[in-house]
């Protein structure tokens, strides 16, 4: 890798690097926060965007700056009662969103909201609920910003039926001789959930549900909160904003909220649901987000939270077979184990869906 410093000063910081170190625990993009000598903007952030996922990067910081840009002139005319920020894009020496290096690797910069912290997973019945205020907040503020200013930069991104093609036809190609007690769970979890992965798809079509701006991203621990006060002041990962349907960011982010085990958990057999967590964050989104909701977007939100987290397992599974050349990692198992988490999860979903459903029901 280039000289991060070398890399950091296109970005024309605003006082002399200190420090640059890796930060967060990010899948696709490498990040670090740059640590400056600098009596005003103490860090910024600093990411080199993988270029095999986002194959027109350059559409990402357009789609971002639409957003920021979009989210800005909100809060001039509608300021809000508590304080909200948004990740400001950092130009380079000669005005670009962007710079590219040697090695044609592709960089951009971020300001660093500061006295945040983030949290892999839900903390308490509070954090839940500043988790779907955050989301909520996202989807009120860009609510008006048509679908079609934000380019698709990830065609086929929450498209479970696509993700299921592409297992099917990987699994023609890839499939193990020799299957552990894992691998033939996940194949006959996967086989027995193909007719009903087409639910939200099929809604959209049938004109039930519309495109919409969303994060794509909205895990928990993308959601800053306050040190002081305790509350969500940003959603941040902005390189999935894209037009889609925001049942794929209300399902993602009760995958995320409602495992309190964790993503990289090793007792999957352990991993279930939280209802209770499950009800504070959707009263936290509601309390923003209740005024462009249509009678069918709550009926289509059960299946959401369902669909989501299957489709997660799903596309770890499909990597793994693949040899893990998507997702970031660890050791050769880990796509693996990740699946296995998001298909007990799943499971745990679907054997409570009549508590999850009556939940909805109650805030329609």
């Amino acid at each position: 890798m280039n000289n991060l410093f070398d890399i950091a000063n296109q970005f024309k910081p605003q006082g002399t690097i200190a420090d640059i170190q890796e930060f967060g625990h990010g899948n696709i993009n490498n990040t670090f926060l740059v640590t400056l000598d600098s009596s005003t903007d103490k860090h910024f952030i600093l990411q080199r965007i993988n270029t095999q996922v986002f194959r027109q990067p350059e559409l990402v910081m357009r789609n971002i700056s639409t957003f920021t840009h979009h989210v800005q002139q909100r809060l001039q005319h509608f300021p809000l009662n508590r304080p909200w920020e948004v990740p400001r894009v950092l130009l380079t020496q000669d005005n670009k969103d962007y710079w590219i290096d040697t090695h044609g690797s592709f960089w951009r910069s971020l300001s660093f909201i500061e006295n945040t912290e983030s949290f892999d997973t839900i903390q308490n019945n509070h954090h839940a609920s500043e988790v779907g205020y955050a989301l909520g907040m996202f989807h009120n503020l860009i609510s008006d910003l048509p679908p079609q200013k934000l380019a698709d930069t990830l065609p086929g991104f929450h498209i479970t039926p696509g993700y299921l093609q592409h297992y099917q036809n990987v699994k023609k190609q890839y499939i193990p001789s020799v299957q552990t007690p894992e691998l033939k769970y996940c194949l006959q979890f996967v086989s027995d959930r193909t007719t009903w992965a087409h639910v939200l798809e099929n809604a959209q079509a049938q004109g039930h549900l519309k495109l919409r701006p969303i994060h794509g991203d909205p895990k928990v621990n993308n959601v800053m909160i306050d040190t002081q006060t305790e509350q969500a002041i940003s959603i941040i990962d902005l390189d999935t904003v894209k037009p889609g349907l925001v049942h794929y960011d209300i399902g993602d982010c009760l995958r995320s909220a409602c495992n309190s085990l964790g993503e990289e958990t090793q007792e999957w057999e352990m991993v279930s649901f939280d209802t209770d967590i499950c009800d504070c964050v959707l009263q936290g989104y509601l309390s923003v987000a209740r005024d462009f909701l249509t009678e069918r977007d709550y009926a289509y939100m059960y299946d959401a939270i369902r669909l989501i987290a299957f489709e997660l397992g799903l596309r770890f599974f499909t990597d793994y077979l693949q040899g893990n050349i998507y997702f970031k990692t660890q050791y050769p198992e880990h796509n693996l184990a990740r699946a296995l988490v998001q298909f007990k999860l799943t499971e745990s979903i679907e054997s409570q869906s009549a508590a999850i459903c009556k939940i909805i029901q109650e805030m329609r």
